[in-house]
Order: structure tokens, then sequence, then C-alpha cells
């Protein structure tokens, strides 16, 4: 009987649903070597060819696809055996920016409540500026924001978020009429950059709607109120891109940090598990 490496299931797991040996090896707190020799030895297990690899992507192979919902089953089998002994309830005060969150945060809190049903948490969504100051007073255990502008403060990457504009499906602007823009105000660094971008691309646009959050911006963007700049995983169904059928500029990639002071094991994985569903939700 062949006994499976629950570690290389792991690394299959995430570099499946990553489709990126880097990310997987990011995700699990070990190098791309590792993720790739751990691999190799699964498929020598299995007999089996689980992923196809280019110098550019990752993707599952027939056999891969097969393996792929069973090796879930056995992480996650795995992990609440672990997590039997750990019944004392642990409580973390976690703050997300607003700009991160949209319609996937279920999936977000099932994947946290997964890892472990004995986690209270209690989350702050805000602004950078809001959640940095909150850190900084010991009222929040951890933050993920878009990277401060004071770059001395110690965080880590936790990941790049992409930004575009969206708008309802089937929705164009009045001829000869300014962009109307559905932003977070004027200390929003991605309705900064956005407007930059316009102004340099000679586009006339106006702010016709202000709100906070990505779920506010695209219910603006549904409703066929304005355009609004969002990240493109927190995109809600109904909206679509609209740079190349508008022709406007793109947004830079904005990166998200990860501060935190926590050094026991069950938080450090609640976090790495909270990067990873952003991750995974991409």
């Amino acid at each position: 009987m062949t006994t499976l490496d629950i570690s290389a299931v792991k690394a299959f797991v995430l570099a499946a649903e990553l489709q990126s040996f880097t990310r997987a090896a990011d995700a699990l707190g070990t190098t791309q070597s590792a993720v790739s020799l751990r691999l190799r030895r699964l498929e020598e297990q299995l007999g089996r060819r689980l992923l196809e690899r280019t110098p550019r992507s990752v993707r599952l192979s027939a056999e891969g696809v097969a393996f792929l919902d069973a090796a879930r089953d056995l992480i996650a089998t795995h992990d609440r055996a672990i997590g039997a002994f750990e019944a004392e309830p642990r409580r973390l005060l976690i703050g997300l920016s607003h700009q991160l969150v949209g319609t996937e945060l279920p999936a977000l809190l099932r994947r946290m409540r997964d890892l472990d049903p004995h986690l209270h948490l209690e989350l702050r969504i805000a602004g950078t500026g809001e959640l940095m100051r909150a850190y900084e007073d010991g009222a929040l255990d951890a933050v993920l924001v878009l990277r401060p502008d004071d770059r001395r403060k110690q965080g880590r990457p936790a990941f790049t978020e992409d930004f575009s504009w969206f708008a309802a499906a089937g929705w164009l602007p009045q001829a000869g009429q300014p962009l109307p823009l559905a932003t977070q105000g004027p200390e929003c660094r991605v309705r900064c950059a956005a407007v930059r971008a316009l102004d340099k691309a000679s586009i006339a646009w106006s702010e016709v709607f202000v709100g906070k959050g990505a779920a506010v911006l695209g219910a603006a963007a549904s409703a066929g109120f304005a355009v609004s700049v969002l990240s493109v995983r927190a995109a809600p169904a109904g909206t679509v891109d609209v740079s190349a059928a508008l022709s406007l500029p793109p947004i830079p990639r904005q990166d998200v940090m990860l501060y935190s002071a926590l050094n026991d094991h069950r938080s450090r994985d609640a976090l790495r598990t909270l990067v990873l569903a952003f991750q995974r939700t991409r």
C-alpha cells in the first residue's frame, strides 16, 4: 500500500490552484526547488504525471485533474485530525483594506473556518491609514493592506493586486461628456493613480460617486452609475472590464503587505491561510 507524503500532496494542490511553483513555495514558506522535489516524488509514488510544466506556466494533466479533489479531501481530513487537540479558542483581530474585499469574502472566511474551527475572528475593514494606526496602537493583531506610503514600516509582501476600470455590462458613456467615475475619494491611492493616468492620456473625467469599499464601488458600477476603479479579483458579477472598449489607460499594480508580530503557530497558520485564500480567488 502506498503511503502519501502529506506535504507533497499540499504542494501539489497549491501548485495546481495557484498555477505557479513560486507562489506555492511562498504559501508553504519554502523554496521553489523544494516544491518541485516534493511534486516529483509524489508523481513517482503514484506513477502518474500530475502537472504539465512549461517555463511560463503550470497546468494540470488529465491525471492531475482526476487526483485534485481527492488530494483536497486528504488535506482537509489531515488538518481536522491535527486540529482535534487544539480545542482551546484562539482570538484574532485582523484588519483588511476595503480595497481588497468584494463578493468573495464568504469564500475567504470559509477557508479560515476550515483551517481552525476554534478560531474566533474579529474582522475590521477600513482604509490603509486607519488600519495601520489601529495596528500600531495595538488594537489589531495583523493587517493586510495596500503598501503604505511609509515604506520603513516592517511588513512583508503578500501579493500584488491588479486594478482596472469596471462598468455594468453594455454600459456606455454619454458622447461628449467627461467620463463619470465612482471612487473612494481624494485620499485613496488607487483613485490618485487612476486620475493621473486619465490626465496623462488627456481623458476628461468627473467624479460623480464617492463611496468606501470595493463592495460599494462595485454596486455603483453594477447600477450603471459610473465607471468604478476596482480590484480585478473583487469586481462583482454583472460588471465587465471596460479598459479596452473605452480605450482607458492601465492602472499600476498595487503591492499588498501583511503586518503582524504574532509568532505562535496557530496565528501564523491562520494568517498564511488568509493570504493564500486571497491568492486563490485572484
